[in-house]
């Protein structure tokens, strides 16, 4: 009998993935928050599409709260990494890689970021483009996270769809 489920794996092992991509995301990402602040002030480096060029955001995504006190930032920016936990501790047995992969990317952002605005009331941000937000490297493993959750879910679903068929 031939399946088309994905091999399943076992919890403890996805739980593992997802901590070893949100640490190693989240690791990089406060490392190049800590150059940025000591190489970039009044010193933007010009990369052609892309500059780096050190801004810090009291809000959240394109700015929004920034004029909430920090506290309240942080503790709304806590208990959303909190739910993120939560999900991945308890969704852990059924996730694929992929979905995985990309939890563990959201995550480690989410926890980069955090950490970041804890310390100052503030993320770090360096990556400019001139058209849209200045971000970071947390910003961007959120970004492409979510883009492999939702693959994930669009492979997933037409499997179903093609296992339904057969």
């Amino acid at each position: 009998m031939t399946t088309t489920e994905p091999p399943t794996r076992s919890a403890g092992r996805t739980r593992a993935l997802v901590a070893v991509v949100a640490l190693l995301v989240a690791a990089l990402d406060l490392a190049v928050k800590a150059w940025a602040e000591i190489t970039l002030p009044g010193n933007p480096i010009d990369l052609g599409p892309l500059d780096l060029r050190l801004t810090f955001n009291s809000g959240v995504a394109f700015s929004l709260g920034d004029s909430l006190p920090a506290a309240v930032v942080v503790a709304v920016t806590g208990a959303i990494v909190a739910g993120i936990v939560v999900y991945a501790w308890r969704s852990a047995p059924s996730l694929d890689v992929l979905t995985g992969l990309g939890l563990g990317a959201v995550l480690g952002g989410a926890v980069a970021n955090l950490l970041d605005r804890a310390r100052d009331g503030a993320v770090t941000d360096y990556l400019h483009n001139g058209w849209f937000a200045t971000f970071n490297l947390a910003d961007t493993g959120i970004t492409l996270g979510a883009a492999l959750m939702i693959l994930a879910a669009l492979r997933n679903d037409r499997r179903a769809k093609t296992a339904t068929t057969t």
